[in-house]
């Protein structure tokens, strides 16, 4: 089954077993931790601010800085200088998890409490949580389940054409029945990486198949081979029991054809998703086995996926190729216009969706790779305090003079209160910011958006997706302001990081 996508995803198709990738999380083999959720706020002009009273802090304008890691972090604590990135901040280590499980450094609220857990992801229709784990059928499903119940109509018209027009209601019973044994598959894999204590986000059902949502990457090669391949294992064991169900009902008939469809449907579900290449299941194999041998998951990411791309390309050219040869069954002289046209788009779309499995297998390869150099220290920006009644035009201008970007609305007895979004501050043109108290433009803070600055990696990326948000205060493990981290920027440094060459 295809998994590797930046969802964390591994990917059960529907004849032939492939999903398309999405983004998303750090999952089963190649996922990567998904974005926080935080709707990308407004950012400001490269560089430092010229410090004069009315202007924007840096950060507040129509084009943000870019995270300068490592030698300027860009901001430092309220009214202090940047401070240097402790060593050992990295929360996992590099290309994986280490052994012996997460280590996750406080999540920096003042009051001690774990940050509460963001709301569930969705993606259609829940249809129940088996194991936990929330299963949705796509609205896609309903498309993919009308085509498939037209094209086996008209198969069963010339099998069993005394059905009639009923042939279309034992089609659609066959598209619902394939589709379980598609969940059945992902069940597999969710079981097992429930038994590796990798979280499952979610199953999918969806246009080309099932889409299995696991968050965290296999510690060790040889539970990334399981992992993989308990899915089409399962389907082989399907077909299996569909043969053995064929032998006791009598050819010829409507239980006979549904249980052969069901049988050849899933033999070819296991045999696509073993084929050597991302994201298909039998991509995550070779990946596990090219890892085994050179110890590093990357190397084994960059074979499986090249591979995949030439399997992609292979199935564009060759696929079609196939079917007008006739072996794929029908004769080649009753192979009409339409049925290559269609050929020919079933390639595309499956060729197209392994292509982008096997890019994005990579992208998420480089980002897990750089995911410990995030850090909330790097990313912070340096935040001023000001009274909820501050007008806007003079909260900038101390911010412009301590070369802030960012603002941090305390009480009088200096507690933090809520910050000044950014987005706020850009809508407010300039000849209103003296009349315009930046108490107006804040948004409360909760615990949720108080981070500890020793966050990093994935465990930064944990934090900020159970509270999503434009911005958070960081502050230090005293409880004293560190500055305030953007969403936006967070969301810059996952893209220079996918982009940055291992």
């Amino acid at each position: 089954m295809p998994g590797d996508t930046p969802a964390g995803q591994d990917n059960a198709g529907a004849a032939p077993g492939v999903s398309p990738a999405a983004p998303a999380r750090a999952g089963h083999a190649e996922a990567a931790p998904e974005h926080p959720g935080t709707p990308e706020a407004p950012s400001g002009p490269t560089g430092r601010p010229e410090p004069r009273a009315g202007t924007t802090p840096a950060g507040a304008g129509p084009e943000g800085p870019q995270p300068r890691p490592d030698r300027d972090r860009g901001d430092g604590p309220a009214g202090g200088p940047a401070p240097t990135v402790p060593p050992g901040a990295d929360a996992q280590g590099t290309g994986g998890p280490t052994g012996g499980g997460r280590r996750t450094p406080p999540p920096g609220n003042r009051k001690g409490r774990p940050p509460r857990r963001g709301k569930e992801p969705g993606g259609g229709l829940l249809m129940g949580r088996p194991f936990g784990v929330p299963v949705y059928v796509a609205p896609s499903w309903f498309l993919v389940a009308a085509l498939i119940t037209w094209v086996f109509g008209g198969q069963l018209d010339r099998v069993l054409p005394e059905l009639g027009n009923l042939r279309y209601l034992v089609s659609l019973f066959f598209a619902v029945a394939f589709y379980a044994s598609v969940l059945v598959h992902e069940l597999a894999h969710t079981v097992a990486a429930l038994r590796f204590k990798l979280p499952v986000r979610r199953i999918q059902l969806q246009f080309f198949g099932g889409v299995s949502e696991i968050e965290k990457e296999s510690e060790t090669p040889g539970r990334e081979f399981v992992l993989a391949f308990v899915g089409p294992l399962l389907s082989l064991i399907l077909a299996g029991l569909f043969y053995l169900a064929v032998q006791a009902v009598e050819p010829g008939t409507v239980p006979g054809v549904l249980l052969a469809g069901l049988m050849i449907s899933n033999l070819i579900v296991a045999a696509f998703n073993l084929l050597p290449g991302l994201p298909l299941d039998g991509g995550r194999m070779l990946r596990a086995v090219v890892w085994k041998i050179t110890g590093r998951p990357m190397s084994g990411t960059i074979a499986a996926a090249w591979v995949g791309r030439a399997l992609a390309v292979s199935v564009l050219i060759g696929l079609p190729l196939l079917t007008q040869s006739g072996a794929l069954g029908d004769a080649p002289d009753e192979i009409g216009g339409m049925d290559t046209v269609m050929d020919a788009l079933l390639a595309a779309i499956l060729a197209a969706i392994i292509w982008t499995g096997a890019g994005n297998s990579l992208r998420m390869a480089r980002l897990r790779e750089h995911l410990p150099e995030l850090r909330a220290r790097s990313l912070t920006r340096r935040a001023v305090p000001v009274e909820t009644t501050t007008p806007l035009s003079e909260a900038l201008r101390r911010a412009n003079e301590a070369g802030a970007r960012a603002l941090v609305v305390v009480g009088a007895d200096g507690e933090p209160l809520s910050l000044v979004r950014e987005a706020a501050i850009v809508g407010v043109p300039e000849h209103r910011r003296p009349w315009v108290a930046v108490g107006g433009l804040a948004q409360d803070l909760t615990d949720g958006m108080r981070i500890s600055a020793e966050l990093a990696g994935e465990d930064l990326l944990d934090v900020l997706r159970a509270t999503p948000a434009t911005e958070y205060l960081v502050v230090e493990d005293s409880g004293e302001i560190y500055g305030v981290l953007s969403a936006a920027d967070v969301e810059r440094a996952f893209v220079k990081a996918m982009a940055r060459p291992s």
